[in-house]
């Protein structure tokens, strides 16, 4: 008699196999410095990013890793989780100077999560001489859509906008005594730097990478420096992966396809080298532990041939 498997046994057996999908390492490369880039990596997290919780969980989970299987130099860097980003770019400036002097190198190359991207770029444009490269990974050179929605929805100088940026601010300072920092947060300051009017006033002041159309593509070089970027264009990816319903409701407030926080127009910069990936917001640094789209790109393997991208270039 053939025995039937129940739902519960067969959800199990599908999380299992994207586990175990999740975990499996990212084939090697024949050339054992596939990812040797001339100059370190540094990577910036996002809005509400950490470098790691307890010392153990990764933001940019299993990706440092495999960057440094292939020859990589890799510093994760950790900024106010909710700041604006002249005061997370400042936070990050400081330790891009800090590595140069630690590594020996004149430059680094600096690839952004989100608004890790908008970080990067005012680095960029303040040092230029410390910056190889930037690239932008989800990130909203435009504005986004949520950030708009909140400020409309909460008026300045009002009681429910002091609730809300007590509350994230507090949420901030959590995780950042969770990563072992203290730095402050304004979570107010964030939000204004993620509207669309915030990024307006941005990209005139730091133009570097950006198009001159919307929906366009930037210069890939500008002076000594390569801009690129990637983005995803799913809000639902992975049924098993818990921030899903969280970008089913984010995504509603988004007139274009979106990674659920970031809409796929606004993510183009410089070189764009894909915007539809099969990845939302997470998926990108290979969240939440690695449960990505099934028929989907390892993020792992993306972040690997961008190093090898950089190598060529001789960056």
């Amino acid at each position: 008699m053939r025995s039937r498997w129940s739902q519960p046994k067969l959800i199990a057996a599908c999380a299992a196999v994207f586990v175990a999908i999740a975990a499996a390492p990212v084939s090697a490369s024949a050339d054992d410095s596939y990812t040797d880039t001339r100059y370190p990596i540094v990577l910036a997290h996002g809005a509400g990013g950490f470098d790691e919780l307890f010392g153990v969980y990764e933001y940019w989970y299993g990706i440092p890793d495999a960057l440094s299987e292939g020859g990589a130099d890799v510093y994760v860097t950790e900024v106010s989780q909710l700041a604006s980003t002249e005061a997370r770019g400042e936070q990050l400036l400081e330790q891009v100077e800090e590595i140069v002097v630690t590594a020996g190198v004149a430059r680094v190359n600096i690839i952004g999560h989100s608004h890790g991207g908008l970080d990067a770029r005012y680095v960029a444009a303040v040092r230029p001489e410390l910056v190889a490269s930037v690239t932008t990974v989800g990130t909203p050179h435009r504005g986004a859509e949520l950030a708009d929605f909140l400020r409309d929805h909460v008026e300045d100088g009002s009681f429910g906008e002091a609730v809300l940026g007590r509350f994230a601010e507090k949420l901030g300072d959590i995780l950042a005594l969770i990563a072992g920092t203290s730095n402050e947060q304004d979570a107010i300051g964030a939000i204004d730097a993620l509207t669309a009017a915030g990024l307006e006033e941005f990209n005139e002041r730091y133009p570097n990478g950006l198009g001159d159309a919307p929906c366009g593509e930037g210069p890939e070089k500008v002076g000594t420096t390569r801009y690129y970027s990637w983005s995803g264009d799913r809000w639902l990816t992975n049924i098993f992966d818990p921030t899903t319903p969280l970008f089913g409701l984010t995504n509603l407030v988004y007139d274009e396809r979106s990674d659920g926080l970031v809409g796929r127009c606004s993510s183009r910069f410089g070189r764009v080298i894909r915007d539809d990936y099969r990845l939302n917001h997470v998926d990108q640094v290979n969240q939440v532990l690695g449960l990505t789209h099934l028929f989907g790109p390892n993020p792992k393997s993306l972040f690997r041939i961008h190093a090898n991208r950089l190598r060529e270039q001789g960056l």
